[in-house]
């Protein structure tokens, strides 16, 4: 059971996490961004069924594109052997194989052609999917960067194009902290697509999804370590004047 991740199990939390952000801000842009969060969790398995389950068309066209090269292979070396009995000279001989060895080839390259059709559709679909998810977690990026925690312990120097900062420290903390949990859990959903889809272009997509998400994360949690020295919470007060 806790060898791979589960998808249910993932979008259970993301639904627990829409609920907290809307209970705490109400209306907020970042309620939205969770909620399509959610929306991307809730379509993802259908995304992940398609991706597991075999395109018989391309594997029968496939199949039937293979056969047809076999026996055009097959033709053309019989009538290569036919021919090759009225060789006078070496050198005919080997103009001959020469020429044969590109046809093989290129009959090689279009087998794998082939062969890889279903591969390079299912890439495609899992890429478009993690298209959205590296999507989120810009937007996610974009709405804690005004979040400083420099206003709360300077005097206000707004200009009137500065952003407009009224979270308490409280809110500021929590706001910050769901911000994280969203980057985390998108990267968990990434790291779905690299579960089930054994690709190396996949991979390294959900590999740089992971290390955007972990980057940006830190500067969160920069910003949260800064509000923690500079305004300790309640708990951490009450912890500091313990003997």
């Amino acid at each position: 059971m806790y060898t791979e991740l589960k998808l249910d199990r993932i979008a259970a939390t993301i639904t627990r996490l829409e609920r907290r952000i809307q209970e705490r801000f109400p209306e907020s842009g970042l309620s939205r961004v969770v909620a399509d969060l959610r929306r991307l969790a809730d379509d993802e398995e259908a995304v992940l069924v398609r991706l597991q389950r075999p395109i018989w068309i391309l594997r029968i066209g496939g199949a039937l594109g293979i056969a047809g090269l076999l026996a055009v292979v097959v033709l053309v070396g019989t009538i290569a052997m036919r021919v090759s009995l009225h060789f006078q000279t070496i050198t005919d001989l080997l103009q001959s194989s020469d020429s044969a060895i590109n046809d093989i080839i290129v009959l090689s390259i279009a087998v794998f052609f082939f062969f890889s059709i279903e591969t390079r559709v299912k890439r495609a679909r899992a890429l478009r999917a993690l298209h959205r998810l590296r999507s989120i977690v810009h937007v996610v990026d974009m709405h804690q960067l005004s979040k400083d925690p420099e206003h709360l312990f300077e005097p206000s120097m707004a200009t009137a194009s500065s952003p407009q900062r009224s979270l308490t420290r409280f809110e500021l903390a929590r706001y910050l902290d769901y911000c994280s949990e969203m980057l985390s859990l998108t990267s968990k959903l990434a790291a779905v697509y690299a579960q089930h889809l054994n690709d190396t272009v996949v991979l390294d997509a959900v590999n740089d999804i992971e290390t955007l998400a972990a980057s940006l994360s830190n500067k969160i949690w920069q910003k949260i370590m800064i509000l923690d020295m500079a305004i300790p919470s309640e708990s951490t007060r009450s912890l500091r004047r313990l003997p």
